[in-house]
């Protein structure tokens, strides 16, 4: 009878035991509880539409302000996937798939930077957002001073990741360039340039993700961006009247240093050089990117709660 009690008590124990662990399990994972607040906001895609053709993006958080993430030339928005999860904390963050690249459509059209500036007001009116923070990778610096030449009232201010404010290499350059993307070796000759510039920190993984969207990017739109980027009507000496700031790789591939000219276009700028990374820096270094992106909204109050 001792041994039944003894073994009926160690029961109720086992089971008072377990049922404390389903408990707290239950609470970790509820609505509202601490593990909620490590997470950002879910993300919801949706398609906004430009003269007809679609316009994938996804959605985080709420509010008339967001920061939008524009990626590069061949990139799709999951080049952001590292950013999301701190920005979406602090905001609402948007992240765009340019015409033509990712899940976008992808018409026989000339992919301009106009263009592209426009597909970003076509998703901030479709999000209802009023004004936005412009975060530009690479071709992305471009298309957010297109943005803000069209709709300085909607721009709050602008982030250069690793991005041009004039012509990089000469005309003739360019103009070979472009030549080959458009003929039937496009794929190698896209391939090596983007290998140039792939910094020393990219894993395996991203290198691979970098190839697959550049290869994934029709040829059309390939050719087409990268002429729209060597049009010179984009590269006028027009100031950037909002807060700047620019991360910029160490290197000379926008032409030695770019400092002062940068500083000559955008007078309230914050101008920072890494070293050790390369193009896609924000994938190589991101905690230190998203840091520094929260410190400038942060420094000149943008986007606040």
């Amino acid at each position: 009878m001792t041994n039944k009690i003894g073994r009926i008590s160690q029961l109720v124990r086992e089971t008072n035991l377990q049922w404390c662990a389903a408990l707290l399990l239950a609470l970790m994972w509820a609505p509202g509880a601490i593990a909620e607040k490590s997470n950002p906001p879910a993300g919801k895609p949706h398609f906004a539409k430009l003269d007809g053709a679609r316009i994938h993006y996804v959605n985080y958080g709420k509010g008339r302000e967001a920061l939008v993430l524009i990626h590069g030339w061949t990139s799709n928005l999951e080049f952001w996937r590292d950013q999301i999860p701190d920005l979406a904390k602090r905001n609402r963050v948007i992240a765009i798939d340019l015409p033509g690249h990712g899940l976008s459509d992808k018409p026989q059209i000339t992919y301009s930077m106009d263009l592209f500036a426009r597909a970003v007001d076509a998703v901030l009116r479709d999000a209802h957002v009023d004004r936005a923070v412009l975060v530009g990778h690479s071709m992305g610096t471009p298309i957010a001073r297109q943005f803000y030449r069209n709709y300085p009232q909607k721009t709050l201010a602008i982030v250069i990741v690793d991005g041009p404010l004039r012509p990089f290499g000469d005309r003739k350059m360019m103009e070979g360039f472009i030549a080959g993307l458009r003929g039937p070796n496009y794929q190698d000759a896209g391939g090596k340039m983007l290998a140039t510039i792939s910094g020393p920190l990219l894993s395996a993984a991203d290198q691979e993700r970098i190839k697959s969207s550049f290869l994934n990017t029709p040829q059309h739109v390939v050719a087409s961006a990268m002429a729209g980027m060597a049009d010179e009507s984009i590269w006028g000496r027009d100031k950037i009247n909002v807060p700047v700031l620019a991360i910029m790789v160490k290197s000379d591939f926008f032409g030695g240093d770019i400092e002062p000219f940068y500083r000559s276009i955008a007078p309230n700028l914050d101008f920072q050089t890494w070293e050790g990374v390369g193009h896609f820096l924000m994938m190589e270094k991101p905690k230190q990117f998203n840091d520094a992106v929260i410190a400038f909204l942060d420094k000149n109050a943008l986007l606040k709660k």
